[in-house]
């Protein structure tokens, strides 16, 4: 099922750059959304909230990610 994210605020992070290598993330609902800030009408990676937050903490505690 695609999530419905007409109605996503979509943001970046305060220390991208303006060189336009940036990703954007969108919270809606349980789904987190990712996009490329250059294309902002291109595809998108959405993910179950509880999943995206394990991949974060992989990433925090410096795990080899092996997806």
């Amino acid at each position: 099922m695609t999530p419905d994210l007409s109605a996503a605020v979509w943001r970046k992070s305060t220390k991208s750059g303006n060189n336009g290598g940036c990703v954007e993330v969108a919270f809606v609902d349980q789904i987190v959304a990712i996009r490329d800030s250059k294309d902002p009408t291109g595809p998108v990676l959405a993910f179950e909230a509880g999943s995206w937050a394990a991949f974060v903490a992989e990433i925090r505690n410096g795990e080899r990610l092996t997806y």
